[in-house]
C-alpha cells in the first residue's frame, strides 16, 4: 500500500521530485530518466513507469536550462528504442508459451487487447502504442511473439521511438514552463496521462458497441 500511494504521489508531483532528483544527483539525472524509459518500454512487467509525462516534465527543466534538451532526446530516443527491441526478445523467446497458459506477473487482457490492436492496425501498431500507456509495454513483446520479423519491427521501433520522445521534448521545452502550465501542473500530468488512454478507451467502447449490434441482429 504505501508503495502504491508513493508511486501516485510521484506521478501526481513529477514536477517536485524531477527538481528533487536534479538537485541530488545532477548529471546522474540523465542515467536514471534513462533506466526508467528503458525499464517502462523495455518490460511487460512495468508497465505502470510514468513515460510521456515523465519526459514532459523531464524536458521541462530542459527548458529552464537545468538539463540539455539534445542529450536528453538522445539519450530518451536510444533507451525508448533499446526497451522496444529488448522486449521484442523477450517475447520471441517466452511468447508462445504465454498465449498458451497462464504466466504469473503478466496479466492476460493487456496482451489479448495489444493482440487485437496488431490484427486491426499491422505494423504501425508499433508506431501508435508509442503514445498509449501499457499497450506500448506489451506491443514490442507482442511482436516478438511472432507478429513480424526483427527488421520490420526495428524500423517501426525506431521510428516510433525518435517520434514518442521528440515529441513530449519538443511540448516540455517549449511550453513546459509557460506560468500557467507551471501553477497546474499536476492537471497537465493528468491531461497527458488522460489524452494517452483515450484512444484505447474509444476503441474499446466502439467495440463494445458493434457487438452489442451484432447481437441484436
Amino acid at each position: 500500500m504505501d508503495f502504491i500511494l508513493a508511486a501516485i504521489d510521484f506521478f501526481l508531483r513529477l514536477d517536485v521530485h524531477l527538481s528533487e532528483i536534479i538537485s541530488a544527483y545532477g548529471l546522474w539525472t540523465y542515467l536514471i530518466l534513462f533506466v526508467i524509459i528503458f525499464a517502462e518500454t523495455g518490460f511487460v512487467v512495468t508497465p505502470f513507469l510514468p513515460g510521456d509525462s515523465l519526459i514532459f516534465a523531464a524536458a521541462t527543466f530542459a527548458g529552464l536550462g537545468l538539463l540539455n534538451p539534445l542529450l536528453l532526446f538522445a539519450l530518451l530516443a536510444v533507451a525508448a528504442i533499446l526497451g522496444d527491441s529488448v522486449n521484442y526478445a523477450i517475447g520471441h523467446a517466452i511468447g508462445p508459451r504465454v498465449f498458451r497458459e497462464d504466466v504469473r506477473f503478466l496479466k492476460r487482457e493487456y496482451l489479448d487487447r495489444t493482440h487485437a490492436f496488431f490484427e486491426k492496425y499491422g505494423g504501425k501498431t508499433i508506431i501508435l502504442a508509442r503514445f498509449m500507456p501499457i499497450i506500448r509495454t506489451f506491443a514490442p513483446f507482442v511482436a516478438g511473439v511472432g507478429a513480424m520479423t526483427y527488421g520490420k519491427f526495428l524500423v517501426y521501433n525506431v521510428v516510433g521511438g525518435m517520434l514518442w520522445v521528440g515529441l513530449f521534448t519538443f511540448l516540455g521545452y517549449f511550453f513546459g514552463n509557460i506560468p500557467a502550465v507551471q501553477e497546474n501542473f499536476t492537471l497537465v500530468v493528468l491531461g497527458i496521462i488522460f489524452i494517452s488512454i483515450l484512444p484505447p478507451i474509444i476503441e474499446f467502447f466502439r467495440e463494445r458497441g458493434k457487438t452489442k449490434r451484432l447481437a441484436t441482429e
